[in-house]
């Protein structure tokens, strides 16, 4: 164990035996959440894919580019201080910020850099087929990734692709790990990656100080951040699953901020001159991934069928009203090429005539893998509830995200039921997703013409050919893919009224900690 996870056991056990009492509701310089983060697998950022490490992440790690919060869709600086692009456009060269220390106090050099960039190739976790797509892969990556000196990063591509493109995928990829820290953790060639799964190697604004799966996340204010001190001197989150519990321990102000409240809740404090909801539009959509390895999913007209069978109105006027937007095309409202057209209502005599052509005339019995929180439990009730209208029984499979996101990886689901967010701010992230992988392959749906629709799409240079390319994808997809897609998040904070500066963000690694205070 690290010396930065010692110092933090202490307060870990404080908060555990607490519950969240005396010292974090008094204390001015702590930050408390009551937040659901069950869907932390790895605290490594080469494995880091989940919508709640990412907002750790995004507040531990410096990236070498980030999105910018004020124009999302561009990107800024932030590890690196310039980049630059060779005149054919496939060798990117980074000039690493000075002056950027590690919590163990190394300093960041260019090989801190090219090692990180390495370490998501080669480890080959969930985010990397990011980087995959342009030549990445592990046996070309060490010679595509290349240190020119202390502060000089090259990236090679394999073809000369925009710019920006390239900067997009990597404000999600470039999180600079301590090259030395990791290295003295290695065992058996992993790269340090079973040590970094639950510990720390970063340079960002906060520092890991414990992590308890399912239970409290600790961060510290790192004093000597090239940025700036963060103005809060430490964040503690609880994993609450229930709404109602969060929405208690709020108002007794047992926890600053409550992050996943439902409609029901933030009706109830309305009117509670203590509490202030923000609330910013995500591009993170709520889904169910059908698997077509099911004989009765591969069936086109049981997908379509059950499209039909989701009260997509009735949940937008209640559970979701407040935290979701009806949506029901792959890409967010915002994105270019956005289909926003919701052809699907519940309609069961519909959904019973195209059940009766798939040969399933009486329905059948299924599964539905669901997490353990408020909102996917009152979703998953009501399809339960209206997919029973035409015969499909569905059995509701509960479990912590973790698990539930785990078995989805493997394919090893009937339904699965969640939120998918883009990984970066281009229509290719979702389309990729959804078309090709990672989605496409977890519901085992690909097929090689989606995937060289998806690629041209990407490629297409004119702006207007391109959205109408995506617009054209969607299409087809509401008529042919494994998904059933719902809403499109609005993610809600309902914070007490001395806290200010917390920042929600359009994407899941933009909520950020670092300008709160604490009157």
């Amino acid at each position: 164990m690290n010396m930065l996870l010692k110092a933090g056991v202490a307060g870990l056990a404080l908060v555990m035996a607490s519950g969240f009492a005396a010292d974090a509701k008094t204390t001015k310089d702590t930050l408390v959440m009551a937040w659901v983060f069950d869907d932390i697998i790895s605290l490594d950022p080469a494995e880091i894919y989940e919508f709640s490490s990412s907002e750790y992440m995004a507040n531990t790690y410096d990236r070498l580019v980030v999105q910018d919060l004020d124009n999302p869709g561009a990107v800024k600086l932030q590890a690196a201080e310039s980049w630059s692009a060779s005149d054919d456009g496939k060798v990117i060269t980074f000039k690493i910020r000075p002056g950027i220390k590690f919590a163990s106090g190394n300093e960041m050099t260019a090989e801190d850099a090219e090692f990180s960039i390495e370490r998501y190739v080669l480890l080959d976790k969930s985010p990397a087929f990011i980087m995959n797509q342009f030549g990445l892969k592990k046996e070309t990556v060490k010679d595509m990734v290349r240190v020119k000196d202390a502060s000089t990063l090259e990236v090679e591509l394999d073809a000369p692709y925009a710019p920006s493109f390239f900067l997009n995928c990597l404000s999600f990829t470039s999180a600079v790990v301590d090259k030395k820290e990791v290295m003295s953790h290695e065992a058996n060639g992993d790269l340090g990656y079973d040590w970094l799964r639950t510990n720390y190697a970063g340079s960002g604004p906060f520092v890991l100080k414990g992590w308890k799966p399912n239970e409290s996340l600790i961060m510290e204010a790192n004093e000597g951040y090239w940025g700036g001190a963060p103005k809060i001197k430490r964040v503690l989150a609880k994993n609450v699953t229930e709404s109602a519990t969060q929405q208690l321990l709020l108002q007794k102000g047992d926890v600053d901020m409550a992050r996943n409240l439902t409609n029901d809740q933030l009706t109830a404090i309305a009117d509670d001159k203590n509490i202030t909801v923000a609330a910013t539009p995500k591009a993170t959509l709520w889904y169910m991934g059908l698997n077509t390895t099911n004989p009765n999913l591969s069936k086109p007209e049981v997908r379509q069928a059950m499209k039909y069978l989701v009260d997509y109105d009735g949940l937008a006027n209640t559970s979701f009203k407040s935290i979701g937007i009806k949506h029901q095309t792959f890409l967010p409202q915002g994105q270019l090429g956005a289909d926003n057209e919701t052809p699907f209502t519940l309609n069961v005599e519909k959904a019973k005539d195209l059940l009766a052509k798939a040969g399933v005339p009486d329905g059948f019995n299924i599964t539905m893998d669901t997490t353990n929180k408020t909102e996917t439990r009152l979703l998953s009730a009501s399809i339960q509830n209206t997919m029973a209208k035409a015969g499909i029984n569905i059995i509701i499979k509960l479990a912590d995200n973790k698990t539930t996101l785990t078995k989805y990886r493997a394919s090893q689901h009937d339904i699965y039921i969640g939120q998918w967010g883009s990984d970066y701010q281009d229509p290719h992230s979702n389309a990729e997703g959804y078309l090709m992988a990672p989605l496409a392959k977890r519901n085992v749906w690909q097929l090689p013409e989606n995937e060289k629709a998806v690629l041209a799409a990407r490629d297409e240079k004119d702006n207007t050919k391109r959205a109408a390319m995506y617009m054209d994808l969607q299409k087809q997809a509401l008529e042919t893919s494994p998904y059933i897609i719902m809403f499109q998040q609005i993610e809600t904070a309902a914070i007490l009224n001395n806290v200010k500066g917390f920042v929600i963000g359009p994407t899941f690694d933009l909520n950020l900690y670092a300008n709160v205070t604490k009157e």
